[in-house]
Protein backbone atom coordinates (compact mmCIF):
# COMPACT_ATOMS: atom_id res chain seq x y z
CA UNK A 1 0.00 0.00 0.00
CA UNK A 2 1.44 3.05 -1.32
CA UNK A 3 4.92 1.95 -1.67
CA UNK A 4 5.52 4.65 -4.25
CA UNK A 5 6.14 2.39 -6.82
CA UNK A 6 3.10 2.48 -9.13
CA UNK A 7 1.70 5.41 -7.63
CA UNK A 8 -1.69 6.26 -9.61
CA UNK A 9 -2.25 10.05 -10.77
CA UNK A 10 -5.80 11.07 -11.23
CA UNK A 11 -7.41 14.16 -12.32
CA UNK A 12 -11.07 15.73 -11.50
CA UNK A 13 -13.04 17.15 -14.01
CA UNK A 14 -16.48 18.91 -13.88
CA UNK A 15 -19.77 16.97 -14.48
CA UNK A 16 -21.34 19.91 -16.82
CA UNK A 17 -22.24 17.81 -19.42
CA UNK A 18 -20.57 20.37 -22.27
CA UNK A 19 -17.17 20.43 -21.17
CA UNK A 20 -16.73 16.54 -20.68
CA UNK A 21 -15.42 15.29 -24.11
CA UNK A 22 -12.77 18.17 -23.94
CA UNK A 23 -12.04 18.04 -20.34
CA UNK A 24 -11.63 13.99 -20.18
CA UNK A 25 -10.04 13.92 -23.22
CA UNK A 26 -7.49 16.60 -21.72
CA UNK A 27 -7.06 14.30 -18.91
CA UNK A 28 -6.28 11.00 -20.86
CA UNK A 29 -3.62 12.69 -23.41
CA UNK A 30 -1.71 14.63 -20.66
CA UNK A 31 -1.54 10.76 -18.91
CA UNK A 32 -3.67 11.12 -15.87
CA UNK A 33 -4.72 7.32 -14.84
CA UNK A 34 -8.37 8.30 -13.52
CA UNK A 35 -10.81 10.91 -14.37
CA UNK A 36 -13.28 11.48 -11.20
CA UNK A 37 -16.29 13.85 -11.35
CA UNK A 38 -18.25 14.57 -8.43
CA UNK A 39 -21.49 14.80 -7.20
CA UNK A 40 -21.44 18.95 -6.17
CA UNK A 41 -24.26 20.51 -8.40
CA UNK A 42 -24.69 17.88 -11.05
CA UNK A 43 -25.29 13.81 -11.28
CA UNK A 44 -22.02 12.61 -11.23
CA UNK A 45 -22.85 9.26 -13.19
CA UNK A 46 -24.23 11.13 -16.79
CA UNK A 47 -21.15 12.86 -17.30
CA UNK A 48 -18.77 9.25 -17.58
CA UNK A 49 -21.06 8.05 -20.48
CA UNK A 50 -19.58 10.81 -22.15
CA UNK A 51 -15.99 10.45 -20.64
CA UNK A 52 -16.07 7.33 -21.72
CA UNK A 53 -17.26 7.29 -25.73
CA UNK A 54 -14.57 10.02 -26.06
CA UNK A 55 -11.50 8.04 -24.41
CA UNK A 56 -10.16 4.30 -24.40
CA UNK A 57 -7.16 4.12 -21.10
CA UNK A 58 -8.28 6.52 -18.79
CA UNK A 59 -10.35 5.30 -15.36
CA UNK A 60 -13.46 6.86 -14.74
CA UNK A 61 -15.24 7.14 -11.46
CA UNK A 62 -16.98 8.73 -9.20
CA UNK A 63 -15.56 10.69 -5.96
CA UNK A 64 -18.12 11.05 -5.04
CA UNK A 65 -21.42 9.85 -5.50
CA UNK A 66 -24.30 10.10 -2.61
CA UNK A 67 -24.87 6.32 -1.61
CA UNK A 68 -27.74 7.17 0.51
CA UNK A 69 -29.87 9.59 -1.85
CA UNK A 70 -30.32 6.55 -3.78
CA UNK A 71 -30.75 2.81 -2.85
CA UNK A 72 -28.19 -0.53 -3.98
CA UNK A 73 -30.61 -0.90 -7.05
CA UNK A 74 -30.61 1.85 -8.44
CA UNK A 75 -26.69 1.91 -8.08
CA UNK A 76 -25.87 -2.01 -9.24
CA UNK A 77 -28.09 -0.80 -12.11
CA UNK A 78 -25.36 1.81 -13.50
CA UNK A 79 -22.69 0.87 -12.28
CA UNK A 80 -22.83 -2.35 -14.26
CA UNK A 81 -23.55 -0.42 -17.52
CA UNK A 82 -21.13 2.07 -17.40
CA UNK A 83 -18.65 -0.71 -16.46
CA UNK A 84 -20.02 -2.18 -19.81
CA UNK A 85 -19.89 0.54 -21.46
CA UNK A 86 -16.65 1.99 -20.88
CA UNK A 87 -15.20 -1.61 -21.68
CA UNK A 88 -13.83 -2.00 -17.68
CA UNK A 89 -12.57 0.99 -16.81
CA UNK A 90 -15.12 2.46 -14.16
CA UNK A 91 -14.68 3.38 -10.74
CA UNK A 92 -17.56 3.42 -7.96
CA UNK A 93 -16.97 5.81 -5.20
CA UNK A 94 -19.70 6.69 -3.09
CA UNK A 95 -20.44 8.93 0.20
CA UNK A 96 -22.45 9.24 3.08
CA UNK A 97 -22.80 12.85 2.62
CA UNK A 98 -24.11 14.58 6.29
CA UNK A 99 -27.87 13.70 7.81
CA UNK A 100 -28.82 17.37 7.06
CA UNK A 101 -28.49 16.64 3.82
CA UNK A 102 -29.76 13.24 3.62
CA UNK A 103 -32.81 14.27 5.01
CA UNK A 104 -33.39 17.61 4.39
CA UNK A 105 -32.22 17.64 0.49
CA UNK A 106 -32.84 14.09 -0.89
CA UNK A 107 -35.41 13.44 1.53
CA UNK A 108 -34.33 10.19 2.49
CA UNK A 109 -33.76 8.18 5.66
CA UNK A 110 -30.42 8.77 7.78
CA UNK A 111 -29.21 6.44 10.51
CA UNK A 112 -26.47 4.71 11.46
CA UNK A 113 -24.04 5.92 8.57
CA UNK A 114 -21.16 3.14 8.76
CA UNK A 115 -23.94 0.35 9.29
CA UNK A 116 -26.05 1.12 6.60
CA UNK A 117 -23.07 1.73 4.02
CA UNK A 118 -21.23 -1.12 4.86
CA UNK A 119 -24.84 -2.97 4.34
CA UNK A 120 -24.86 -1.05 0.76
CA UNK A 121 -21.79 -2.51 -0.38
CA UNK A 122 -22.83 -6.15 0.47
CA UNK A 123 -25.77 -5.76 -1.51
CA UNK A 124 -24.36 -4.21 -4.47
CA UNK A 125 -22.32 -7.33 -4.68
CA UNK A 126 -25.18 -9.20 -4.16
CA UNK A 127 -26.90 -7.97 -7.04
CA UNK A 128 -23.91 -8.53 -9.29
CA UNK A 129 -23.54 -11.67 -8.39
CA UNK A 130 -27.28 -12.49 -9.44
CA UNK A 131 -27.04 -10.62 -12.30
CA UNK A 132 -23.32 -12.51 -13.67
CA UNK A 133 -23.97 -16.03 -12.04
CA UNK A 134 -27.40 -16.18 -12.45
CA UNK A 135 -28.48 -17.29 -8.48
CA UNK A 136 -31.37 -16.30 -6.64
CA UNK A 137 -31.25 -12.60 -5.37
CA UNK A 138 -31.70 -12.94 -1.24
CA UNK A 139 -30.52 -9.70 -0.09
CA UNK A 140 -32.24 -8.91 3.41
CA UNK A 141 -30.84 -6.99 5.87
CA UNK A 142 -31.40 -3.99 8.66
CA UNK A 143 -32.05 -0.99 5.75
CA UNK A 144 -31.85 -2.92 2.47
CA UNK A 145 -34.02 -5.60 1.20
CA UNK A 146 -33.55 -7.39 -2.47
CA UNK A 147 -35.36 -10.00 -2.92
CA UNK A 148 -37.03 -10.20 -6.65
CA UNK A 149 -35.27 -10.80 -9.76
CA UNK A 150 -36.76 -12.04 -12.72
CA UNK A 151 -35.00 -12.57 -16.28
CA UNK A 152 -36.96 -9.40 -17.88
CA UNK A 153 -35.42 -7.02 -15.22
CA UNK A 154 -31.88 -8.89 -15.11
CA UNK A 155 -28.88 -7.16 -17.67
CA UNK A 156 -27.07 -9.08 -20.41
CA UNK A 157 -23.67 -10.18 -19.94
CA UNK A 158 -20.73 -8.51 -19.57
CA UNK A 159 -17.13 -9.67 -20.19
CA UNK A 160 -15.84 -7.68 -17.30
CA UNK A 161 -15.54 -7.67 -13.84
CA UNK A 162 -17.33 -6.11 -11.20
CA UNK A 163 -16.97 -2.61 -10.58
CA UNK A 164 -14.41 -1.11 -7.89
CA UNK A 165 -16.07 0.22 -5.10
CA UNK A 166 -14.34 3.15 -3.07
CA UNK A 167 -16.13 4.36 -0.05
CA UNK A 168 -15.05 8.08 1.46
CA UNK A 169 -14.26 7.72 4.98
CA UNK A 170 -13.30 10.94 7.46
CA UNK A 171 -14.09 8.51 11.08
CA UNK A 172 -12.24 5.91 11.83
CA UNK A 173 -15.64 3.50 12.21
CA UNK A 174 -16.16 3.95 8.48
CA UNK A 175 -12.82 3.89 7.62
CA UNK A 176 -12.74 0.13 9.44
CA UNK A 177 -15.30 -0.22 7.19
CA UNK A 178 -13.53 0.11 4.04
CA UNK A 179 -10.90 -2.17 4.99
CA UNK A 180 -13.47 -4.73 5.64
CA UNK A 181 -15.67 -4.78 2.38
CA UNK A 182 -14.58 -2.00 0.20
CA UNK A 183 -12.03 -1.99 -2.83
CA UNK A 184 -10.27 1.58 -1.60
CA UNK A 185 -10.98 4.17 0.55
CA UNK A 186 -11.46 7.68 -0.84
CA UNK A 187 -9.79 9.89 1.86
CA UNK A 188 -9.85 13.52 2.49
CA UNK A 189 -7.73 16.23 1.32
CA UNK A 190 -7.54 17.86 5.14
CA UNK A 191 -5.58 14.13 6.17
CA UNK A 192 -1.97 14.78 6.56
CA UNK A 193 0.94 11.96 6.52
CA UNK A 194 0.89 11.88 10.41
CA UNK A 195 -2.93 10.92 10.38
CA UNK A 196 -2.28 8.49 7.87
CA UNK A 197 0.12 6.72 9.76
CA UNK A 198 -1.36 6.76 12.77
CA UNK A 199 -4.87 6.56 12.43
CA UNK A 200 -5.96 5.90 8.91
CA UNK A 201 -4.07 3.01 7.78
CA UNK A 202 -4.31 1.02 11.31
CA UNK A 203 -8.13 1.54 10.71
CA UNK A 204 -8.01 -0.04 7.22
CA UNK A 205 -5.41 -2.76 8.18
CA UNK A 206 -8.36 -3.72 11.34
CA UNK A 207 -10.77 -3.79 8.93
CA UNK A 208 -9.20 -6.01 6.29
CA UNK A 209 -7.63 -8.52 9.49
CA UNK A 210 -11.92 -9.26 10.05
CA UNK A 211 -12.59 -10.48 6.34
CA UNK A 212 -9.08 -12.15 5.90
CA UNK A 213 -8.07 -9.55 3.02
CA UNK A 214 -4.92 -8.56 1.45
CA UNK A 215 -4.07 -4.96 1.40
CA UNK A 216 -2.39 -5.69 -1.98
CA UNK A 217 -5.87 -6.20 -3.45
CA UNK A 218 -7.02 -2.51 -1.90
CA UNK A 219 -6.04 1.14 -2.74
CA UNK A 220 -5.75 4.46 -1.02
CA UNK A 221 -7.09 7.65 -3.13
CA UNK A 222 -6.53 10.87 -1.79
CA UNK A 223 -6.40 14.30 -3.16
CA UNK A 224 -3.33 16.71 -2.01
CA UNK A 225 -2.79 20.07 -2.02
CA UNK A 226 -0.02 21.08 -4.36
CA UNK A 227 1.60 24.50 -3.39
CA UNK A 228 4.26 25.09 -6.78
CA UNK A 229 5.24 27.63 -9.04
CA UNK A 230 8.40 28.87 -11.16
CA UNK A 231 9.49 30.91 -8.56
CA UNK A 232 9.40 31.85 -5.01
CA UNK A 233 6.95 34.80 -5.75
CA UNK A 234 4.80 32.51 -7.56
CA UNK A 235 4.87 29.75 -4.84
CA UNK A 236 3.83 32.28 -2.57
CA UNK A 237 1.37 33.50 -4.08
CA UNK A 238 -0.60 30.64 -4.81
CA UNK A 239 0.03 29.29 -1.16
CA UNK A 240 -2.90 32.03 0.06
CA UNK A 241 -5.70 30.24 -1.87
CA UNK A 242 -4.47 27.02 -0.04
CA UNK A 243 -4.24 28.28 3.06
CA UNK A 244 -7.54 29.20 2.81
CA UNK A 245 -9.07 26.24 1.71
CA UNK A 246 -6.96 24.76 4.94
CA UNK A 247 -8.03 26.94 6.93
CA UNK A 248 -11.73 26.62 5.90
CA UNK A 249 -11.51 22.64 6.53
CA UNK A 250 -9.52 23.66 9.77
CA UNK A 251 -13.22 25.28 11.00
CA UNK A 252 -14.97 22.05 10.80
CA UNK A 253 -15.51 20.24 13.88
CA UNK A 254 -15.59 16.83 12.00
CA UNK A 255 -11.66 17.37 10.69
CA UNK A 256 -10.02 18.91 14.56
CA UNK A 257 -8.94 15.20 15.28
CA UNK A 258 -6.75 16.01 12.79
CA UNK A 259 -5.24 19.30 14.07
CA UNK A 260 -5.79 17.58 17.65
CA UNK A 261 -3.00 14.91 16.69
CA UNK A 262 -0.73 17.85 15.72
CA UNK A 263 -1.25 19.25 19.04
CA UNK A 264 -3.03 22.22 17.13
CA UNK A 265 -6.89 21.79 18.42
CA UNK A 266 -6.84 25.48 19.55
CA UNK A 267 -6.30 26.51 16.00
CA UNK A 268 -9.30 24.57 15.48
CA UNK A 269 -11.50 26.29 18.10
CA UNK A 270 -10.24 29.84 16.25
CA UNK A 271 -11.08 28.92 13.37
CA UNK A 272 -14.28 27.57 14.28
CA UNK A 273 -14.97 31.04 15.67
CA UNK A 274 -13.71 33.18 13.11
CA UNK A 275 -16.24 30.71 10.76
CA UNK A 276 -19.18 31.76 12.80
CA UNK A 277 -18.47 35.30 12.30
CA UNK A 278 -17.98 34.88 8.53
CA UNK A 279 -13.96 35.85 8.71
CA UNK A 280 -12.80 33.69 6.22
CA UNK A 281 -9.99 36.03 5.01
CA UNK A 282 -8.90 36.15 8.49
CA UNK A 283 -8.69 32.74 9.00
CA UNK A 284 -6.35 31.67 5.86
CA UNK A 285 -3.91 33.85 7.30
CA UNK A 286 -3.97 31.88 11.00
CA UNK A 287 -2.39 29.02 8.51
CA UNK A 288 1.34 29.24 8.83
CA UNK A 289 4.18 27.88 7.22
CA UNK A 290 4.40 25.03 9.50
CA UNK A 291 0.61 23.91 9.11
CA UNK A 292 0.86 24.81 5.42
CA UNK A 293 3.84 22.17 5.28
CA UNK A 294 2.19 19.93 7.20
CA UNK A 295 -0.88 19.80 4.98
CA UNK A 296 0.49 20.29 1.58
CA UNK A 297 2.88 19.52 -0.70
CA UNK A 298 4.58 23.09 -0.98
CA UNK A 299 7.14 22.91 -3.49
CA UNK A 300 9.08 24.73 -6.67
CA UNK A 301 8.06 22.98 -9.87
CA UNK A 302 11.58 21.63 -10.84
CA UNK A 303 10.98 19.78 -7.42
CA UNK A 304 7.27 19.61 -6.78
CA UNK A 305 7.27 15.57 -8.48
CA UNK A 306 9.60 14.45 -6.11
CA UNK A 307 8.02 15.91 -2.75
CA UNK A 308 4.19 14.45 -3.75
CA UNK A 309 6.20 11.06 -4.16
CA UNK A 310 7.78 11.98 -0.35
CA UNK A 311 3.91 12.77 0.69
CA UNK A 312 2.32 9.84 -0.42
CA UNK A 313 5.65 7.14 -0.13
CA UNK A 314 3.66 4.50 2.82
CA UNK A 315 0.25 5.76 2.69
CA UNK A 316 -1.34 6.73 -0.81
CA UNK A 317 -1.68 4.57 -3.56
CA UNK A 318 -3.70 7.17 -6.26
CA UNK A 319 -3.29 10.61 -5.90
CA UNK A 320 -5.74 13.48 -6.86
CA UNK A 321 -3.81 16.16 -7.50
CA UNK A 322 -5.01 20.11 -8.77
CA UNK A 323 -2.52 22.04 -9.75
CA UNK A 324 -2.68 25.96 -9.42
CA UNK A 325 -3.88 27.17 -12.67
CA UNK A 326 -0.37 29.51 -13.37
CA UNK A 327 0.85 26.29 -14.28
CA UNK A 328 0.72 25.24 -18.05
CA UNK A 329 -0.59 22.17 -19.57
CA UNK A 330 3.06 21.18 -20.85
CA UNK A 331 4.59 21.71 -17.25
CA UNK A 332 2.00 19.53 -16.16
CA UNK A 333 2.90 17.39 -18.29
CA UNK A 334 6.40 17.12 -17.63
CA UNK A 335 5.51 16.77 -13.79
CA UNK A 336 2.74 13.76 -14.29
CA UNK A 337 6.07 12.08 -16.49
CA UNK A 338 8.40 12.62 -13.83
CA UNK A 339 6.09 11.21 -11.37
CA UNK A 340 6.14 8.45 -13.41
CA UNK A 341 9.98 8.25 -13.67
CA UNK A 342 9.45 8.81 -17.33
CA UNK A 343 12.08 10.54 -19.64
CA UNK A 344 10.85 14.07 -20.45
CA UNK A 345 10.65 15.29 -24.38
Amino acid sequence: MGDGADLKVDGAISSQLTDIARAAGELERRGYDCCWTAEVNHDPFLPLVLAAEHTTRIELGTSIAVAFARNPMTVANVGWDLQDYSKGRFVLGLGSQVQAHIEKRFSMPWSRPVARMREFVLALHAIWECWRDGTRLQFEGDFYTHKLMTPMFTPEPQSYPFPKVFVAAVGEAMTEMCGEVADGVLAHAFTTKRYFEEVTIPALQRGMARSGRNRRDFQVSAPVFVVTGHDEAEVAANAVGTCKQIAFYGSTPAYRKVLELHGWGDLHTELHRLSLQGQWDAMGTLIDDEVLDTFAVVAPIGEVATAIRDRCDGVIDRVLIGFPRTIGEDTVSAVLRELRGQPGN
